[in-house]
């Protein structure tokens, strides 16, 4: 006798078009390596709104394979309790609090042996794959390969929202190699450059400059620890730059905007032999002169992507209070109103971070 229903509430992606609240969908088998959760919340990511706008990262265009397998249940911000497990699994018991990184690793290819599991071949991730269905519904099973970590209980559900998203906020920050007397600029201030933010400044950098076009979020980048904070619809941003580093610019620039002016901006603002982040997932390309990147700065340029080996600090750490979490999730909903949810999950209303809790 299992110990949860066979139906759930879910939010299904049948294609880019179709979306929609499933009130009896069948709930996740446990198979004999597997666990499932009851869901207790799953935050709305930039990227989950992108793929429900029909992102060619996601659903492939001329040159993008498609990359989300339908119909999938979306969500990888998610944590929840133990309510049934495998016979082969062991280290867990019912009632334990996980979470999981959001991929989960095939364990074969040659990522995954080398201890490169974030970027693991098959690439199969929480919430755009139906073998993987994602957070945004009662109920989820954890593969045999999910990479999974204990929650403290008492850590309350808004701070631990914010596990995952922070996560990914710090191997950004980690990318960037910052030193104590380095000028970093980190370019958005959601819930990502937010985390970004309160991360880097545990790192003592000369300064840490937090850019956005929303003062409320800037305010919030200063609470967090950013040393300025500059609005670029208000003022010339690589001027200032310029102005603060002698005509140098910035040492590290970290772009967690998603949008190509700030690519731009950055490669302007950024001084010779300096180091370029890109976290963001875009919605369409950006045209920039690659002579800047080569001939003209010689610069350092870095992806980043999930948050490999990440999840232990920032859990230790959002519960300490070392990583700043106030204000972060404010307005949640439930699954039935996710057309809602989706339009909030854009922070048109001021929000930093949406959330369900089923």
């Amino acid at each position: 006798m299992s110990n949860y229903p066979k139906t759930m509430k879910a939010l299904v992606a049948y294609s880019k078009t179709d979306y929609r609240y499933e009130p009896a969908y069948p709930s996740p088998e446990c198979g004999d390596d597997d666990l499932i959760i009851k869901v207790e919340g799953c935050g709305i990511c930039a990227g989950d709104l992108k793929c429900q706008h029909g992102a060619a990262m996601f659903w492939g265009d001329e040159v993008q394979p498609s990359w989300v397998q339908p119909p999938f249940i979306p969500g990888h911000e998610f944590l929840g309790v133990v309510v049934e497990m495998g016979k082969h699994v062991k280290g867990y018991e019912i009632g334990d609090r996980l979470t999981a990184d959001q991929i989960v690793p095939c364990g074969e290819c040659k990522f995954c042996k080398s201890g490169r599991y974030w970027m693991c071949q098959p690439h199969d991730i929480f919430g755009f794959q139906s073998r993987c269905n994602g957070g945004m519904a009662e109920y989820v099973r954890y593969p045999k390969n999910a990479v999974l970590h204990k929650v403290p209980k008492d850590l309350s559900l808004e701070k631990a929202l914010l596990i995952e998203p922070y996560a990914c906020s710090k191997h950004a920050v980690d990318r960037a190699d910052i030193q104590c007397d380095d000028i970093v600029v980190i370019s958005g201030a959601g819930t990502l450059g937010l985390g970004m933010v309160t991360y880097a400044a545990l790192k003592n950098p000369k300064a840490l400059i937090s850019l956005d076009m929303v003062e409320q979020r800037l305010e919030k980048a200063k609470a967090f620890g950013a040393t300025h904070a500059f609005n670029p619809s208000k003022i010339d941003v690589v001027a200032e730059l310029m102005k603060m580093t002698d005509g140098y610019g910035c040492d590290i620039y970290i772009e967690a905007t998603g949008h190509p002016s700030s690519v731009i901006q950055g490669l302007s603002g950024i001084r010779k032999l300096g180091t370029f982040v890109e976290f963001s997932v875009f919605s369409g390309p950006t045209n920039v002169d690659w002579s800047i990147i080569g001939d003209r700065k010689e610069l350092d340029i870095r992806g980043s992507h999930l948050s490999p080996y990440c999840f232990p600090f920032v859990i230790e750490n959002i519960a300490s209070g070392k990583l700043k979490t106030d204000g972060m999730v404010k307005t949640t909903f439930k699954l039935e109103e996710w057309e809602k949810a989706f339009e909030y999950g854009t922070g048109k209303y001021g929000d930093f971070k949406i959330a369900f809790i089923p």
